[in-house]
């Protein structure tokens, strides 16, 4: 499965607003691959993820995400794309008026989930997997950035996904808890689930190596290191 491509871009555009971000541009990604983007502000790192959960179009070249044509995906199979994916965002997006426990349950039952017994296997499960297995009960604002960032990270993993997309996880946390969390995404791809992210991070970078490619001049590049 390691050997296997889970995304293939060919000479892409994607625009915003009719600006153009990325300009025929090619990237491809492997199974249980850990990649960062990095780039100054404004040079297409969050528009590159965007256009991968359909957000924003591809409006020219190949993309292939797993079995989907990013470039003729139907607005019908958008939900079934997205739930192959993880996301995780800078700013959380947690639900504010529900436990821990209970965001986790309304992303299942939204995404198909109806077994009561199966549900709340599942929550305990990812709860386990990033160390949070006894703050079900708690309320977002009762935890700290990190732990907010794990539940997030939680939540990505519910539909096992074959593909994270990490948004700058790591933006609002201090140092050690960004370690930690950089720790968890990337324990996550040694299991196989691929990881891209977003990053303006250069010590955690060094930190932890992996791929990195590069967004500057309308363009994604692989960086050697």
């Amino acid at each position: 499965m390691e050997d296997s491509l889970l995304l293939d871009l060919e000479h892409i555009t994607i625009c915003r607003n009719e600006n153009i971000i990325l300009s025929d541009t090619s990237f491809k990604l492997h199974a249980g691959e850990f990649v960062y983007v990095i780039g100054k502000v404004g040079s297409g790192k969050s528009s590159l993820l965007k256009a991968l959960y359909c957000e924003i179009p591809v409006k020219s070249g190949e993309a292939r995400l797993m079995e989907y044509d990013l470039r003729k995906i139907k607005r019908r199979e958008i939900p079934y794309l997205r739930r192959k994916l993880g996301i995780v965002f800078q700013d959380f997006q947690l639900l504010t008026d529900r436990t821990v426990s209970k965001n986790l349950e309304f992303v299942l039952k939204a995404t198909g989930w109806k077994k009561r017994s199966e549900i709340a296997i599942r929550i305990q499960e990812v709860l386990s997997q990033v160390g949070m297995k006894d703050k079900g009960y708690k309320m977002p604002h009762e935890l700290s950035g990190g732990e907010q960032q794990r539940i997030v990270i939680a939540r990505a993993l519910l539909n096992h996904p074959q593909l994270i997309l990490a948004d700058e996880p790591t933006g609002n946390l201090d140092p050690e808890t960004s370690n930690q969390i950089l720790q968890l995404l990337h324990d996550i791809s040694q299991n196989g689930t691929a990881v891209i992210m977003t990053t303006h991070n250069y010590t955690l970078v060094h930190n932890f190596p992996a791929r990195i490619v590069k967004c500057e001049n309308s363009a994604i590049s692989d960086v050697n290191e």
